[in-house]
């Protein structure tokens, strides 16, 4: 599972793609796009009487929530088919049996009419209770069909009130279906019992988590959620780092997950021809709670040790989640010996800062997700940004001369108007 908050965006930023830009050639990646029905996206909104707290830069939670699901039908991108569905919006009574029945479909999925979602988002009023685990029953009923991406968002302020049906099991049991359907999940203002069951929610279906404190992180967040469900669907394929390189297992262009123990070192190997490059990424996820100020370091090396590259990122306890990135273009190098193209095997080492105060579990490690690319390099290593300014040092270079000569005739000039003025 791999959280994300406050535009890393990011992010992170990172999860597909991430912070090196990446894109998965066909055939070539570990875990094949599948699906070619139209992507399916349940927005799954409580509407229970807790979202009238005024807490969330100074207006309700529902106005925030009315706000963002604005801004994100206006940005749904035409091929997603998109419903809402809500939880808590119609009982406002004490009967529990009836209260964890109060769930409705407020917009069906299907092709988007952004007029007719956002009315009926206008006519939502904070109620009752909070029925997570039979909205989220209902919720995949309303994506069944199809081959295509489904996903959930889930958005709520408050634990489940309708146990022993637990969100949990229920998310459990979805995920067992086989049906390829992913909740994520995103917690107002939480506490950590919240946090707790979200993350929980999440993780059964390979979803992710989100914490939420400001109106622009939430929609940001869906937009997000909403674009990724239009992506083609990468299957994470899972991996065991080592703790040395000459050990480390060879990763192919794809998209992979493992575990990191606080403060670990773990080390890969992709096997790089000349004029190709080198992109990847990592995420690291703090799935419970840790300490502020870590960060995830990222390194390039030869298999002798040499540095090649290196990216890095810290976190101050606002995020859920830290990631970066490096690039790596392979140069057109002869081998010494046979005169053929060399080809290099370079070594990435993932490092974490992580730590936790006594008494949290340090195992299994945080979740990880590492994304591996490898395509045909520029032209020349050097135009890349990240190694220099390649040819941009001629254009400096006439910049400076340039001025320079600028600077030369204006002064002339100017002494020359003074000069003139004064024989006047």
């Amino acid at each position: 599972m791999i959280r994300r908050t406050r535009p890393v965006a990011g992010a992170i930023a990172l999860l597909a793609a991430l912070t090196a830009g990446i894109a998965f050639p066909a055939g070539a990646a570990a875990g094949e796009p599948t699906g070619q029905d139209a992507p399916k996206v349940d927005l799954v909104l409580d509407v229970s009487g807790s979202m009238r707290a005024r807490d969330i830069d100074g207006q309700s939670r529902m106005a925030a929530a009315k706000q963002a699901f604005n801004e994100v039908l206006d940005a749904t991108p035409e091929e997603v088919q998109l419903g809402i569905r809500t939880l808590g919006a119609d009982y406002a009574g004490d009967d529990r049996k009836e209260g964890c029945k109060d769930t409705a479909q407020l917009y069906p999925v299907g092709p988007l009419d952004r007029t007719e979602a956002k009315t009926a988002v206008a006519t939502l009023v904070p109620t009752g209770w909070t029925p997570i685990g039979p909205a989220l029953l209902r919720a995949a009923d309303d994506l069944d069909g199809g081959d295509g991406s489904k996903r959930i968002v889930l958005i709520s302020d408050g634990e489940d009130t309708c146990a022993p049906l637990d969100p949990c099991e229920v998310a459990r049991e979805i995920a067992a279906k086989g049906i390829g359907l992913t909740i994520d999940t995103l917690g107002l203002v939480p506490n950590a019992k919240l946090s707790r069951q979200l993350s929980c929610i999440a993780e059964a279906t390979g979803g992710t988590y989100t914490s939420i404190e400001h109106q622009d992180e939430l929609t940001d967040r869906v937009n997000e959620l909403v674009d990724r469900a239009a992506e083609p669907v990468v299957t994470p394929v899972a991996t065991e780092g080592a703790g040395s390189c000459d050990k480390a297992p060879v990763l192919q262009s794809g998209l992979y997950t493992d575990r990191e123990e606080f403060g670990q070192q773990r080390w890969y190997r992709v096997e790089l021809l000349a004029g190709q490059e080198l992109r990847a990424s990592v995420s690291v996820a703090a799935d419970r709670a840790v300490r502020p100020d870590y960060g995830v370091l990222m390194r390039a090396v030869t298999v002798h040790g040499r540095e090649i590259v290196r990216g890095e990122a810290t976190g101050n306890g606002r995020t859920d989640v830290v990631s970066t990135g490096l690039r790596y273009p392979k140069p057109e190098l002869e081998d010494d010996d046979s005169g053929k193209p060399a080809a290099e095997t370079v070594c990435i080492g993932v490092t974490t800062s992580f730590s936790a105060d006594a008494g949290v579990k340090t195992t299994p490690g945080l979740p990880l997700e590492l994304t591996v690319d490898v395509v045909d390099g520029p032209d020349n290593a050097s135009d890349v940004a990240s190694f220099g300014l390649g040819r941009g040092w001629w254009l400096l270079g006439a910049l400076v001369v340039t001025g320079f000569l600028a600077g030369l005739v204006w002064g002339w000039l100017s002494r020359w108007r003074v000069a003139v003025w004064r024989t006047n």
